[in-house]
This record gives structure tokens, sequence and C-alpha cells, in this order.
């Protein structure tokens, strides 16, 4: 069996940045071929998109596990949509997924693309000496969403600068880490590190904004957001709080179409 695949730079409005991801419109719905698949691709996450009964559904997987929720590789699925599937009768596409139910992924003049996706509660807990020794930081308050710990450094340069030891990382009890502080050009940045996942670092987190932009709206009193992942890759965002929606927007640009054989 063939099948279309393709490669897409999520938050990104050039190549060679953003987060790829790969996508691939097919009935596949084996568990383990869609592993071994996204194993192959070695991306932080492959999307995979099946019709039935004109509703679309999608799941999520990173290199060695399946993952109940993908910001980047959702924004690139609709982009492929948009541009090979449904070229004009809508400026919608939805998908359904087995955690979260209905998404709904708007696009927009300039070819952006909006995410709508379910705020994460966050929880405060205790310092954890692990994630502090890990981050070589001390922590003044850490935070528990539903996939990741959050933790508000002081300054951008403490983001760029922070080496991670991947090792402990990997101990902590939850998918990963998201790190964040005020930005120096944009209302915050953020780094968030997954090695648990097969992904030490991911280049572009949408579904961290989840986490992300409920933080900063308490903080601030804003509901409005430009953010940055300040990866090596890099990946700009536009963020917008509606109740307990969250608007996560990005642009997307197509590095490579083939077929893989299975």
């Amino acid at each position: 069996m063939t099948t279309p695949i393709y490669y897409v730079d999520a938050f990104a409005d050039k190549l060679f940045s953003g987060n790829p991801a790969a996508v691939i419109f097919s009935q596949i719905n084996d568990s383990y071929l869609m592993q071994n698949i996204a194993a192959e691709n070695n991306l932080s996450e492959t999307a995979f998109i099946r019709e039935s009964n004109g509703k679309f559904y999608i799941r999520w997987f990173a290199p060695s596990c399946e993952i109940d929720l993908c910001g980047h590789a959702t924004l690139a699925s609709a982009f492929i949509y948009f541009k090979y599937i449904d070229k004009f009768s809508s400026n919608i596409f939805k998908v359904s997924c087995a955690k979260h139910g209905d998404l709904k992924i708007y696009k927009k003049n300039n070819n952006n693309f909006y995410l709508d996706f379910p705020t994460d509660h966050l929880i405060r807990e205790e310092t954890s000496s692990l994630i502090e020794s890990a981050i070589g930081h001390k922590i003044g308050h850490l935070y528990r969403g539903r996939d990741d710990y959050l933790v508000n450094l002081k300054s951008e340069n403490q983001i760029i600068n922070l080496k991670p030891d991947f090792l402990k990382l990997k101990e902590i009890n939850a998918r990963g880490l998201i790190v964040t502080a005020p930005g120096d050009n944009c209302d915050f940045v953020s780094r968030c590190f997954f090695p648990s996942t097969g992904v030490d670092e991911d280049p572009v987190t949408g579904s961290a904004h989840t986490s992300l932009v409920p933080f900063w709206a308490e903080k601030t009193g804003k509901k409005k957001f430009n953010a940055k992942q300040l990866s090596s890759r890099g990946g700009k965002l536009f963020c917008e709080l509606e109740g307990s929606r969250v608007l996560i927007g990005g642009k997307a640009i197509e590095y490579m179409k083939g077929v893989i054989n299975i």
C-alpha cells in the first residue's frame, strides 16, 4: 500500500524554521503501524488523519509514543487540508480526537491558521529539587498542568541560556517541562522539553500555549499575546484567550510531499 505524506514547517513563515511535522491523510488506524511510521519519520510528531462518514479523526505520534494533543502537527494538518483536500469551500477544518473531542482550525488572511484548543488548568505545587537540578535554577513557583510542569523564570536571557539535563528531566512525572519568562520584544517567551517522548527540545509547541496563555493572562490581565518559542529553529505565535478556549495562531509552509510504501 502507498499513501501520501507531507512535511510541513508549522508556526513558520520561512523554511527551516518553526516546528516540522509529518502529515498523513489515510485510513490507517493501526496503532502499531502508526507508531512505527512516526519512529521512521523521527520528527517530534506525525499526525494521522482518517475520514469516516464525512468526519475527520486525528491522532498524533511522537517517535516513541502516542500524544494526547499536539498543536503544531494539527496546524500542519490544516495547512495540507486547505491546500490539497478542501481548496475552496470552507475556512474551517474540524477534527476529532479521543481525549479532547472536537477541535477547530480556522484559516484567515495571509496564510494564518488559528487552533481553537481547550485551556489547561494549572495547579501550583511544591518546588521540585529534581527540576531545579535539571535546569540549574532555583524555582520560585512550580505549576502542574494536564501534561506538563511549568516554571516561570525572570528573564528572556535565562530562557535562552538554559542548558537542561535531559536525563534528569526524563525522571519527572509528566510529559515534560515548559519554561517561560517575559519577552524583551514580545509578551512572553518559552522553551519546551519532552525527553520522555523522544524529543529533548520541541522547536515550537502549540499545545504548551494552552497552559502558557491562561498563565500569562492571570499574571498580566491581558487576553491577546505575541509569543516566541526560543528553540534553535524558533517560532512565532499569536494567541488569544477566549473563556475556556485558547486561539493559537501561526503560519505554515510545505517542505516536502512524498509517498510511503507500507
